[in-house]
C-alpha cells in the first residue's frame, strides 16, 4: 500500500517592490571651483504585472515624486542595489504618513470644511510638491471656496507634472473638471477633460461633460459631437439622449 503525498501548487513569485540606489556622477560648483564626486541616488521600484519595473525617484524628503521610468529587471539587477533597511525604516514610514495626510484633507473636503482641507493638502504639498492626489484636492478645495486665482495656480501646476500621470487618475480629471466648468472656468475645464481623454477613450460620462462645456460656450456643433461620441459608447445614457433632443427640439442644431 502506497502512501497518497498531497499535491502542492508553486508559490506564486513575490514582485519587487522597494528601495533601490545607484552610484552616478554629480557636477559640483562652477568654473575653477567645478569638482566630479560619486553620489548615491535612491528609487522606489515595483515590478509591473507585465514583467517590466516602474521606477520613481526619492525627492529629498524621502518619498517617491516626479517622472516614473520602465526599466527591465535585469536592467535593475545590474545596475541597481537594494536598499531594504533604508526602505523600512525611513521611506515607508514616510510614505504611510504622506497617504494618512492626503486621506484626512480628503474627509475634511469631503465634509465641507475647506480651512481644515486645505490645510492638510498644503501639508501633503509640503512634502511632495508634484503628489497629483494632493493638488487636484487642494485646487477643488480653491474652488470650493471661490479662489479662483490660486486655483488657477493649482491648474498651471498640475499641467506641468504631467509626466506622473495614470490611469487611476481618471477620475480626478474629471471631478477637477467639473469643479472649473460650474465655476465659468470653461477653457480650463476643457483642457483638463482633454487630459482625461489621454487617459481613457471609452467613458461616456466624459464624453457627456466635454458636451455640457461646449454648450456653456453656445458651441452647439461641439456640443453634438461630443453628445454623439457618448452614445456611440452607451446607446442606453439617458441624460446624454435627453439632451440631445433638447438641442433638436430648441432648433440648435444645423441640418
Amino acid at each position: 500500500m502506497t502512501k497518497e503525498t498531497a499535491k502542492t501548487t508553486p508559490k506564486e513569485k513575490e514582485k519587487i517592490k522597494g528601495i533601490f540606489s545607484i552610484q552616478q556622477l554629480a557636477k559640483i560648483g562652477t568654473g575653477t571651483t567645478l569638482r566630479k564626486s560619486i553620489q548615491k541616488a535612491y528609487w522606489f521600484c515595483k515590478e509591473l504585472d507585465n514583467g517590466t519595473v516602474e521606477i520613481q525617484p526619492l525627492n529629498m524628503n524621502y518619498v517617491p515624486s516626479g517622472p516614473k521610468k520602465i526599466i527591465t529587471v535585469d536592467e535593475l539587477l545590474d545596475k541597481f542595489s537594494p536598499e531594504p533597511e533604508f526602505y523600512i525604516i525611513t521611506v515607508m514610514p514616510k510614505m504611510r504618513e504622506l497617504e494618512k495626510t492626503i486621506a484626512r484633507a480628503d474627509r475634511h473636503r469631503k465634509n465641507k470644511e475647506t480651512f481644515s482641507a486645505e490645510m492638510e493638502y498644503g501639508k501633503a504639498v509640503q512634502v511632495d510638491e508634484e503628489n497629483v492626489r494632493a493638488n487636484f484636492g487642494l485646487g477643488l478645495t480653491y474652488l470650493e471656496r471661490g479662489a479662483k486665482d490660486k486655483a488657477q495656480n493649482i491648474f498651471e501646476r498640475l499641467i506641468k507634472i504631467e509626466a506622473a500621470y495614470g490611469q487611476e487618475h481618471k477620475h480626478l480629471f474629471n471631478e477637477f473638471g467639473i469643479s472649473l466648468r460650474k465655476s465659468k472656468m470653461s477653457d480650463q475645464a476643457l483642457e483638463y477633460y482633454s487630459k482625461a481623454l489621454n487617459l481613457t477613450k471609452n467613458d461616456e460620462n466624459l464624453y457627456y461633460n466635454i458636451a455640457r462645456v461646449h454648450f456653456d460656450q453656445q458651441d452647439f456643433e461641439g456640443t453634438v459631437e461630443y453628445l454623439k461620441k457618448a452614445l456611440e459608447i452607451n446607446p442606453a445614457m439617458e441624460e446624454a439622449a435627453k439632451f440631445f433632443e433638447f438641442i433638436k427640439s430648441k432648433g440648435l442644431l444645423k441640418e
